[in-house]
């Protein structure tokens, strides 16, 4: 498949309507994340989850919600979660959330820190840290996938992290962007167009 049919868009795709869709997941994500506390398990997370997307607006859900705490946050998006765990009083979780908002989908997470474990804040602002230099070194130098993922592989080595690369980020567009079957971000082999690859970092 060429370069082009890998990013080809639906008859509805506009690029205002991606960014209103990365605007409102943002704004989700800020939502469920205020309203999380330590003794909340993941199951009711979820429930006041759905709350918040009904409350905004959401067209649909595309991907499964995905609100993880403690040692599940160590496992990639298609690995379930162990149990049904409580946030505890020093903890980190992360919200994942693929919602359709006026036809285009919206695909954004963050991973949030609960107390005063040093470790803990320390992973949470490497990833957020990494994320921006490796959007950076996109917008600054116009790299292909592979090289975009060996350069977040090699800063976060830097960093004194390791990145998981069983995760190297994927298409969006206008619903369902599965049509496309354009594969991973990081082995797309040409510079990914605004709007259209969702960078993920884990």
């Amino acid at each position: 498949m060429f370069a082009t049919n890998k990013e080809a868009v639906g008859l509805s795709y506009s690029l205002e309507g991606m960014l209103h869709a990365k605007r409102m997941t943002w704004e989700a994500i800020a939502q469920m994340a205020k309203r999380i506390r330590p003794g909340m398990h993941e199951s009711a997370a979820r429930e006041m989850a759905l709350e918040v997307l009904q409350d905004l607006g959401m067209e649909r859900i595309w991907h499964p919600l995905l609100i993880r705490f403690g040692a599940n946050t160590l496992k990639t998006f298609k690995q379930r979660s162990d149990g049904d765990p409580q946030l505890a009083e020093h903890d980190l979780f992360f919200i994942d959330l693929g919602i359709v908002w006026d036809r285009h989908e919206g695909d954004c997470g963050a991973t949030f820190v609960i107390g005063e474990d040093v470790e803990m804040h320390a992973c949470a602002a490497a990833a957020k840290s990494l994320f921006d230099q490796v959007h950076d070194h996109w917008k600054t130098h116009q790299v292909a996938g592979p090289e975009l993922y060996r350069y977040a592989a090699e800063q976060a080595r830097t960093m004194g992290w390791v990145l998981n690369l069983e995760i190297k980020g994927h298409r969006v567009s206008d619903f369902p962007h599965a049509i496309y079957r354009a594969g991973d971000l990081g082995d797309f082999a040409d510079c990914p167009q605004v709007g259209l690859w969702i960078l993920e970092i884990q």
